[in-house]
C-alpha cells in the first residue's frame, strides 16, 4: 500500500525542472486530471482523500494527474486525439476552469468522458471513478448511476 502511494505521488509530481515538460498523457485506458489552486482547502482535502485505502483501490489502473492553475510549468497533454504542449495555467483556462478543484476524467485519446466541478466526498468520488472505469458513461446518465448505486 505504501509503495502504491509513493508511486502515485511520483506520478503526480513528474515535472518540471527548468525546460522539462510534465507529461499527463494517459498510459492506462482512463485518466483523472485534477485542476487545483494553491489556496484551495478543498484541493488539499481531495489530496488527502486520494490517499485513503478505499480511493487508492478505486484509482488503481487509472492515471491520476494534477495541474496547478497558477503554474507556468509546461505540460504535454492530449485533447480530442491531438497532443499539445502549453503551461498548466493555459490548460486550465482552455478547460474553462474557474473554481477548484475541477476533476476531468478522460480516455487515452483525450476525450473528456466526465467533468466534475468541485469537491466530491470520498464515497461519491469512488462511484464516479467506477462510472468511468466500467464504461458506464457510454450508456448511463451520471446522476442516474449515482442514484442506482446509492452513492449520494
Amino acid at each position: 500500500m505504501i509503495a502504491f502511494l509513493i508511486l502515485l505521488s511520483c506520478q503526480q509530481k513528474q515535472s518540471t525542472g527548468k525546460g522539462e515538460i510534465k507529461d499527463i498523457v494517459p498510459k492506462h485506458e482512463y485518466a483523472m486530471l485534477i485542476v487545483e489552486s494553491e489556496s484551495c482547502i478543498y484541493c488539499k482535502q481531495l489530496r488527502k482523500d486520494l490517499q485513503s485505502e478505499m480511493l487508492a483501490q478505486e484509482i488503481r489502473g487509472m492515471d491520476v494527474f494534477n495541474v496547478l492553475y497558477e503554474s507556468n510549468a509546461r505540460v504535454r497533454y492530449i485533447l480530442k486525439g491531438q497532443e499539445h504542449v502549453s503551461t498548466e495555467e493555459e490548460l486550465a483556462r482552455l478547460l474553462k476552469v474557474n473554481s477548484f478543484p475541477q476533476l476531468f476524467f478522460y480516455d487515452r485519446e483525450g476525450n473528456i468522458v466526465l467533468h466534475l466541478p468541485g469537491y466530491q466526498p470520498p464515497k461519491t468520488l469512488a462511484c464516479s471513478i467506477r462510472f468511468v472505469k466500467e464504461g458506464r458513461y457510454k450508456n448511463t446518465q451520471y446522476m442516474d448511476y449515482l442514484k442506482a448505486e446509492r452513492c449520494i
